[in-house]
């Protein structure tokens, strides 16, 4: 019987491929939420320890001068404008990352199937094999019964 021999093997290498590939953006991706949620944290505490410099300067009871409170103001402005805008770049890596997500499922979906393929492929040809080597032995068997015969006839 001749070898085992997948037809859909190149196929399935490339999806393979494919599947790897999407790991690793889905990864990349993963990695860019956090990036952008560290990034988000760290003007979250520069927003909190400039309140805290503000409400330290207030219950020492110096007078806050209206350049102060201006550049305050500007500070706290300036960084809800920051944290809004970082809070939007992690919105669009969490789509993005949910989009790589459903791209690698996909694959891998597809991958299950060829592979489910693959391995009905090769139980029918275990199968194959097994009632061709039966027939090779039935074969066998009927040959030296009929040579026992004549061997018995003969004598």
């Amino acid at each position: 019987m001749k070898k085992f021999k997948f037809q859909l093997e190149t196929l399935l290498r490339v999806t393979r491929r494919k599947k790897d590939d999407a790991e690793r953006d889905f990864a990349d991706a993963s990695r860019k939420v956090e990036e952008a949620r560290e990034g988000l944290n760290t003007l979250l505490a520069e927003m909190q320890k400039g309140q805290q410099d503000y409400d330290a300067l207030s219950k020492e009871g110096i007078r806050v001068t209206v350049g102060r409170l201006m550049t305050f103001n500007s500070f706290f402005a300036w960084k809800r404008e920051q944290i809004e805008m970082q809070q939007g770049i992690l919105l669009q890596m969490k789509a993005e990352k949910q989009k790589k997500l459903k791209a690698l499922m996909e694959v891998m979906s597809y991958l299950k199937s060829i592979e489910q393929l693959k391995e009905r492929r090769w139980q029918e040809y275990q199968a194959e094999a097994l009632q061709e080597e039966q027939k090779m032995l039935d074969e066998i068997g009927l040959q030296l019964t009929m040579r026992r015969r004549r061997e018995g006839t003969a004598s």
